[in-house]
């Protein structure tokens, strides 16, 4: 059973972005696993990856290659990871680059790859070199949902969002895909998302906009607590709307299109998190009453986190202890428990240092028994608030990454 799996929304397609993939039979056969973007000369980018320091080879050159500037082409492969391969695996990387800079008449360094998949293994080099020229024949605007898939990997469906906002009057579409399921936690998290718009945005400002949406959505997800070596998360945007120009954070424009940018996002990530590995429930810890957001984010991690209040959800056991618990143990010396409430699904469960006086198993039961569970902690010492979205731990994740490389 999965935790209620959004269906992906059928993407539209970006003024200035084609889409093209092929089947190169890196892990599996029965599907493309190479994606392959084009994007129109004069597209700005801007993108963020993983923080883990064994960041993999396609994300070493990705981050090279975007201070050149002017990217023109994104190849994406599922199935190898092409992290843990030193030296060798980032050649490979600019070899997969410079295939794609002969094809497409560019520089390799207009070139960006991202790798998704098993870690410690060499990118099979002679199935690019088949597989590519493959997705360039295919190039076509309406490819983004073929490319949803192609880069799925334990995802059990593939992950899409499109809206189209207004901005300076002007219609303007946002797309995004991503895949991620597993390894799944903030800075960036095991996932890989493409985003494109068709407006026209100042290169100082594109990051901005990209940083601002990712620390509200993918910044704040978990499965497992796992970073990975792969994250990235990128946008382009092609200009092709020409009248919709965005050259500052802070204005009408640059506002409209931060919000579509959130929300395509948002969606997204929590898309991951509802097909979590095993996951049978989608569970939003929401924090509030804590002196700053910092403190509300250390309480909701160190629920969300917990492997005893996930198996516990799995298992429908309102087992609140195991949430004070969780709560308790993140230092603050200056907690007062007196002023800590909880609740489940909007059960209130503890007040006062323990539990509610009007609390009854029966409805805490009822509470949990729902695919989609609300855990609300309100420290009562402030008026900040954070949210995490997680899911729980099911014997189904146990047994996906038990079996990930057989």
């Amino acid at each position: 059973m999965v935790a209620g799996v959004i269906p992906p929304n059928a993407p539209v397609a970006v003024a200035g972005v084609r889409v093209g993939t092929a089947c190169a039979g890196i892990r599996r056969t029965d599907r493309d696993d190479i994606a392959l973007f084009e994007l129109a000369s004069g597209t700005t980018c801007a993108a963020v990856f993983t923080r883990n320091a064994f960041c993999a080879a396609p994300v070493i050159a990705a981050r090279r290659h975007l201070q050149h500037g002017a990217a023109r082409y994104l190849l994406v492969n599922s199935g190898n990871a092409n992290a843990g391969t030193g030296e060798r695996g980032l050649a490979d990387a600019l070899a997969t680059c410079a295939i794609v800079a002969r094809l497409g008449g560019c520089a390799a360094e207009q070139v960006l790859p991202f790798s998704t998949g098993v870690i410690g293994q060499r990118l099979p080099l002679e199935r690019f070199c088949d597989a590519v020229p493959r997705a360039f024949a295919g190039l076509h605007a309406d490819g983004w949902a073929a490319a949803a898939t192609a880069i799925m990997t334990t995802d059990t469906v593939a992950k899409a969002k499109s809206i189209t906002v207004s901005v300076k009057a002007e219609p303007v579409t946002v797309t995004g895909i991503a895949k991620g399921a597993g390894m799944i936690r903030p800075d960036m998290a095991t996932m890989l998302c493409f985003l494109a718009t068709d407006a026209w945005v100042a290169a100082d400002v594109l990051p901005k906009l990209l940083a601002a949406a990712v620390e509200a959505s993918f910044n704040r997800i978990t499965v497992d607590g796992d970073t990975s070596t792969n994250d990235a998360c990128l946008v382009a945007a092609t200009g092709q709307a020409s009248a919709a120009r965005v050259t500052a954070v802070n204005s009408e424009a640059g506002a409209a299109l931060q919000a579509a940018l959130s929300e395509v996002c948002g969606f997204l990530a929590e898309a991951i998190v509802r097909d979590g590995e095993g996951a049978s429930k989608f569970i939003r810890v929401l924090v509030d009453g804590g002196r700053n957001e910092g403190e509300c984010l250390a309480v909701a991690y160190a629920v969300a986190q917990s492997p005893l209040v996930k198996t516990a959800l799995f298992a429908c056991d309102a087992n609140w202890g195991r949430i004070l618990a969780a709560v308790g143990r993140v230092g603050r010396d200056d907690l007062d428990i007196h002023k800590v409430r909880v609740a489940l699904n909007g059960v209130r469960i503890v007040e006062g240092g323990g539990r509610a006086a009007d609390y009854c198993e029966e409805a805490g039961q009822a509470a949990v028994r729902s695919s989609d569970i609300a855990i609300h902690i309100s420290l009562g010492v402030g008026t900040a608030r954070a949210q995490v979205l997680t899911c729980d731990l099911s014997f189904d994740y146990v047994r996906i990454n038990a079996e990930y490389r057989t």
